[in-house]
């Protein structure tokens, strides 16, 4: 549910510094808040305080919460040390591949890029020519378009580059 971030009380807490909040400010600007911020049936803080902290330097008025009951200061406290101390970040490797995953995500693949580039040569030749690529034609530029496509998934280079191709 949503709150307004100014309702909520932040108490006395184990993390006393939030450390430099850039990134969560530009992660929270690119996607928004991915996980609640955690407070008691009277909106006081339990786990939660640097995105809470971050919301505030954004500017937002109001913040996504999740209302869990913590009977008294041991539950709430330990459901902050909790939060913190469990947490398990990626290793240098996962994040790595994740970043290459989404980097072929949003850049198409080379094979793709040349099947495109084909498609366009062959529109281009018909317009200056008068007539259409012929079926052999197009099955011709598929069948390179897929070697190439399929080379470049195996981690081969493709024998054609952008440069050559005119794009």
């Amino acid at each position: 549910m949503q709150i307004p971030v100014d309702s909520i009380t932040v108490p006395e807490r184990v993390r006393q510094d939030p450390g430099n909040l850039e990134s969560l400010m530009a992660s929270l600007k690119r996607v928004g808040q991915l996980n609640p911020i955690l407070v008691t049936p009277t909106y006081e803080l339990i786990a939660g305080f640097r995105r809470l902290t971050a919301a505030q330097e954004l500017g937002w008025q109001s913040v996504e919460v999740e209302v869990v009951q913590a009977a008294d200061e041991v539950r709430r406290l330990e459901m902050e040390l909790e939060e913190n101390v469990y947490r398990k970040d990626f290793t240098p490797e996962e994040i790595l591949a994740g970043y290459k995953k989404l980097e072929k995500l949003r850049h198409p693949s080379v094979g793709r890029r040349l099947r495109k580039a084909i498609g366009a040569f062959f529109s281009h030749l018909a317009f200056w020519r008068r007539r259409k690529p012929t079926k052999a034609e197009i099955d011709a530029a598929a069948a390179a378009a897929n070697a190439a496509a399929d080379k470049e998934e195996k981690g081969e280079a493709p024998e054609a580059d952008d440069e050559n191709l005119g794009v």
